[in-house]
């Protein structure tokens, strides 16, 4: 009797022990706020990986607090831009220390950067390209998206690392800058509060057709010592915003690249990363049907060329180049 008691308390304590454990082996992913291109991706992949047999649960999160979280342990990967990772892995700001357990186990899609600036101020003050506006000290009345976001992280950077002014420069001088939404600054834009929006996203934007329907703009073009420092300080890339996509754009604008990007914690199992990484380029078309940006992820470009990559999805991108 006691026997049978003692076996029937193992059994159970067997059961109870293998709940935990099978919790601690689900990996955590951190995506974006609720009703964003993230934050939908982030469940879809967590999905992805759970049937491959990588148990991922997928939560909120942002760009900046994705890649703390990832190198202090709290989560084990999330979405971020590529050169917030380069600027976590060198402790500059938003930054406030280097953060040495962070990698990149792809870049996913790419993000453009816009300098949308209403036509008629930009002939009126002979502005031809974003270092006009330094140069000539305008009065400028300018926004991008809030603090905290890649867009205003990487705006502010192209001043301040390409052109060596910072916000209150712009301010001293008599210009404004303000922190709005997509759909704020492209109507401030449009009803002549603004002279000129700044932000980053996807090649073919909405918000910038948008504006082009309400007003003349011109898409600036980023001169190439800005594109330059950001490349050495950031790991940013240049690209280029096609004329077939905006009537604005008559031949190519260069302008700084970014990616949208699935950052991990470095000391995340190498054969792990591999097999996520490999679930991900498999996966790619059902992906891609949930956020259509997806159809970019490459593996020319899914490793980053001067941010640091995790070496189980380096192993699996150099196997299918």
């Amino acid at each position: 009797m006691f026997k049978r008691i003692a076996v029937a308390a193992a059994l159970v304590c067997a059961t109870i022990v293998s709940v935990p454990a099978s919790a601690q082996d689900q990996l955590r992913f951190s995506a974006g706020p609720p009703g964003g291109n993230w934050f939908a991706l982030g469940g879809a992949l967590a999905e992805t990986w759970s049937k491959a047999g990588i148990p991922t649960s997928s939560g909120t999160g942002g760009g900046v607090s994705n890649v703390v979280n990832a190198d202090r342990g709290k989560t084990d990967l999330g979405f971020s831009v590529t050169s917030l990772v380069g600027a976590a892995t060198k402790g500059e700001d938003p930054f406030k220390q280097a953060y040495e357990n962070v990698s990149v186990l792809a870049n996913v899609y790419r993000q453009y950067t816009y300098f949308v600036m209403r036509k008629d101020y930009a002939e009126a003050n002979g502005i031809k390209s974003v270092a006009d506006i330094v140069d000539k000290k305008l009065p400028i009345r300018m926004a991008t998206l809030k603090p905290g976001t890649s867009s205003e992280f990487v705006i502010r950077a192209a001043f301040e690392k390409g052109l060596g002014v910072g916000w209150k420069d712009i301010q001293g001088w008599g210009g404004s800058v303000s922190f709005a939404s997509y759909d704020d600054g492209s109507n401030q834009l449009a009803d002549n509060h603004l002279d000129c929006f700044a932000f980053s996203v996807g090649r073919a934007a909405a918000v910038v057709l948008k504006i082009e329907s309400q007003l003349d703009v011109v898409l600036l073009p980023v001169d190439k010592k800005i594109l330059d420092a950001m490349s050495n300080a950031l790991g940013t890339v240049t690209f280029e915003i096609d004329p077939e996509i905006y009537k604005s754009v008559t031949e190519p604008v260069p302008t700084i690249g970014d990616y949208t990007s699935i950052v991990v914690r470095s000391d995340l199992d190498e054969d792990t990363v591999y097999n996520m990484t490999k679930a991900l380029w498999e996966n790619k078309e059902t992906l891609q049907k949930g956020v259509k940006a997806v159809e970019e992820l490459n593996p020319q470009e899914a490793v980053p060329a001067s941010v640091p990559a995790h070496p189980g999805a380096v192993k699996f991108w150099k196997s299918v180049q």
